[in-house]
């Protein structure tokens, strides 16, 4: 049941209109160039074991050629720029330099395949995609790093189709691959890519709703590290109250994957689990644990660069936007409750902007549950717009037919979906994590 009251949500918008125009505005017009604000230095040490590949390990002109296909894809984000990134992608793994067992070689065709599996991704060809990355699995002499984050992506894509028990499977078998490559103890790369391993499937035990099932998997030491690994840490350190050291984490994987862009060797990522993937899950983590305490001024800011890297690197309309738009109207709701403010208009321009990009299929069969991917972040979008509506007289009957969507198409195991809206009154925290697509 929904416990927003009118005092809290009031109908006192009319004196915002104009700076809600110009927020509301701001979401269609055309990103600028993302541009971190500089990070404060931490007590972690950062390190690129096991994510990134040293140029010297692939060929030069392989990675010229997944650099320009990647950069040609994502420029206007169209059939044709897709088409041709990919074309490129398909000529490189044609050729001499991607050919034949040599490690070298082996490495470039993982990259080439890492590169193509994340572009099929994005266009939303997920079964291609997934036949991409298992064909790396293949590639026995590639740098182990190679074959880890093509399984890591393959988990993330299960756990964002909703598949958790095939996600589960695979990060078994990726801490298998990586034990059995174990050389001695004093390995950095093997270190790095366990910690990697164990936190997949850490974050799986957190997709299926238990902190305390993730506990084993999350070593402290992953606190050294950068990464996919550090942000899924960070996550259960905030899921686990611990606040100061989530953010710390945060800010650390920033800095790294900072470090990884500018120096610019190839990360060892792909689909929802890529360097941008990583650097936008790290902004709205952050952007969400300044939410929670508070600090509304530090999560617009955060929430936006999430929002602006979103939309450079997908497009206004893909689901990755519909998520980070959700972190930032969940932004607005609850500085509104706690200060007994109002953001109505705004909180429902990006309702609906949600909604619009994630949209529900209505079933044949009547009393059917409707289909829908990405179902909780499309419920809480429909939950908190039917709030906005309950509140404004002659909206009600329309804002109780949107709830009971949103009842119907909610699936987590651990929070009802009152408790997602981050309601005041709920002791529960819970996450966005936009890697996946899900509620934590």
């Amino acid at each position: 049941m929904f416990r927003i009251a009118s005092s809290r949500l009031s109908s006192r918008a009319a004196s915002s209109v104009s700076s809600t125009a110009s927020f509301l505005a701001s979401l269609t017009a055309k990103p600028s160039p993302v541009s971190l604000t500089p990070l404060a230095a931490t007590s972690f040490r950062s390190y690129g074991n096991g994510l990134e590949l040293d140029k010297s390990m692939a060929n030069p002109d392989a990675i010229n050629m997944i650099n320009y296909a990647l950069n040609h894809a994502r420029t206007d984000k169209s059939f044709g720029s897709y088409g041709l990134g990919l074309l490129v992608l398909k000529h490189c793994l044609t050729i001499e330099l991607t050919e034949g067992k040599d490690p070298k070689n082996e490495n470039s065709k993982g990259i080439a395949l890492l590169a193509m599996s994340t572009l099929e991704y994005e266009r939303g060809e997920y079964d291609i995609a997934l036949e991409k990355l298992q064909s790396i699995h293949e590639l026995t002499n590639a740098y182990l790093g190679v074959r880890v984050a093509a399984l890591e992506a393959e988990a993330g894509l299960y756990l964002e189709l909703g598949q958790d028990d095939k996600a589960s499977a695979i990060a078994d078998k990726c801490v298998e691959v990586v034990e059995k490559q174990k050389t001695d103890d004093d390995d950095e790369d093997f270190k790095a890519l366990i910690l990697r391993a164990k936190a997949l499937k850490g974050l799986i035990e957190l997709v299926k709703g238990s902190i305390e099932s993730a506990v084993p998997f999350f070593d402290k030491s992953i606190q050294l590290s950068d990464g996919t690994a550090a942000l899924s840490y960070g996550e259960f350190l905030y899921l686990k109250q611990n606040y100061s050291m989530a953010k710390e984490v945060y800010t650390s994987v920033l800095k790294g994957a900072s470090d990884i862009k500018k120096f610019g060797n190839p990360y060892l990522g792909a689909c929802n689990m890529n360097l941008e993937g990583l650097m936008m899950g790290a902004l709205c983590s952050l952007g969400q644990l300044e939410t929670y305490q508070g600090n509304y001024g530090n999560a617009e800011k955060a929430l936006t660069q999430a929002l602006t890297l979103a939309e450079e690197t997908y497009g206004e309309k893909h689901p990755k936007v519909g998520v980070v738009l959700t972190s930032i109207a969940l932004m607005y709701r609850r500085r509104a409750m706690e200060e007994r403010t109002s953001s109505l208009m705004v909180q429902e321009g990006l309702y609906r902007k949600v909604i619009d990009i994630l949209k529900v299929t209505e079933t044949e069969s009547e009393g059917s549950a409707p289909v829908v991917e990405r179902s909780d972040i499309a419920a809480i979008a429909r939950g908190g717009y039917a709030e906005v509506l309950s509140v404004q007289e002659n909206r009600k009957s329309e804002g109780e037919k949107l709830k009971k969507l949103a009842e119907t198409i909610w699936k987590n195991r651990r929070l009802t979906l009152d408790e997602a809206l981050l309601d005041l009154e709920s002791s529960k925290i819970s996450i966005i994590d936009p890697r996946i697509s899900r509620i934590l």
